[in-house]
């Protein structure tokens, strides 16, 4: 299964939203801190002009197609700011089981 990278900052971004907005009212809270993300990445270029580079999380050990495409592990980090406003963003929200 490959999932475009813009599309996985955008549901994590969604996650930490809703974790936030769960826990405006707890009295307990978390900061976020740095978001580490390491993902296996396939890179692929069509072969037409103008085309841009689309990269593509893909699954450990998934099958990779030969031709215009290459798999790099690269390593995010990501900083989660609040519009227009400055310091640390707070979330808290219900414990989920087996949760680490």
């Amino acid at each position: 299964m490959k999932v475009e990278l813009a599309e996985l900052i955008s549901q994590l971004r969604a996650e930490l939203t809703e974790a936030m907005r769960a826990g405006e009212n707890e009295e307990l809270r978390f900061e976020v801190g740095p978001v580490e993300l390491e993902l296996t990445v396939e890179v692929t270029k069509e072969a037409k002009p103008g085309a841009k580079v689309k990269f593509w999380v893909v699954e450990l050990g998934a099958d990779v197609t030969a031709g215009s495409s290459t798999t790099q592990t690269i390593k995010l980090v990501l900083d989660p700011r609040r519009k227009g406003q400055t310091g640390k963003v707070e979330i808290s929200g219900g414990e989920v089981a087996d949760e680490k």
